[in-house]
């Protein structure tokens, strides 16, 4: 039985998006170069059947795969139970500066990969991290311990303005914003 020209882009694009779900979590920048070989080769035995000298039925093909991209990402906002299935959620790997090895092991992460990305964030210790998440976007999402976290200007405004004495804060001669901006210099 031969599936109707239309169907097979549409059957073609559900089962790639199913497969490639089942790959893992890893946005392009975090994949390996066997991972970025293996998605550039599902897409074009995706194609492949569509390979056509009938510019129509090529033009018609995107056409549908650009629609049902559309569709898929306007039922996963809409809809959470398709969002769960297609997208997923975040994962917790990481709670109270442990890691969840079991979760680790099922999304193929090695801890020194999760590490290293602690470092490219600034973060030097797996203790600092409250709480550690994959993404459903591939990317890691960090929160800090209250201690761990970094000093933000307007922590450095409250502790110029409100908590040093009206006595240091005239020998310095400068106000929070001017300490801020760096004209103290």
């Amino acid at each position: 039985m031969e599936i109707p020209f239309l169907l097979k882009p549409i059957i073609l694009f559900v089962v790639a998006v199913f497969l490639l779900r089942l790959t893992g979590r890893r946005s392009i920048a975090q994949m390996t170069i066997a991972q970025t070989v293996m998605i550039i080769s599902i897409g074009a035995i995706i194609v492949e059947p569509f390979a056509d000298k009938d510019i129509k039925k090529t033009i018609a093909t995107a056409t549908i795969y650009i629609l049902l991209l559309i569709i898929f990402e306007v039922a996963s906002f809409y809809m959470k139970w398709f969002k769960k299935l297609a997208v997923g959620n975040k994962i917790i790997i990481i709670q109270d500066g442990k890691f969840d090895e079991a979760k680790l092991k099922k999304l193929r992460l090695t801890k020194e990969e999760v590490l290293s990305r602690l470092r490219q964030e600034g973060i030097p210790k797996l203790e600092y991290v409250e709480e550690g998440t994959l993404e459903s976007n591939g990317e890691f999402g960090f929160r800090l311990t209250p201690g761990a976290e970094p000093l933000r200007v307007q922590d450095m405004v409250y502790i110029l303005n409100e908590v040093l004495s009206e006595d240091i804060k005239n020998r310095v001669n400068l106000t929070a914003e001017e300490i801020i901006k760096g004209r103290g210099e």
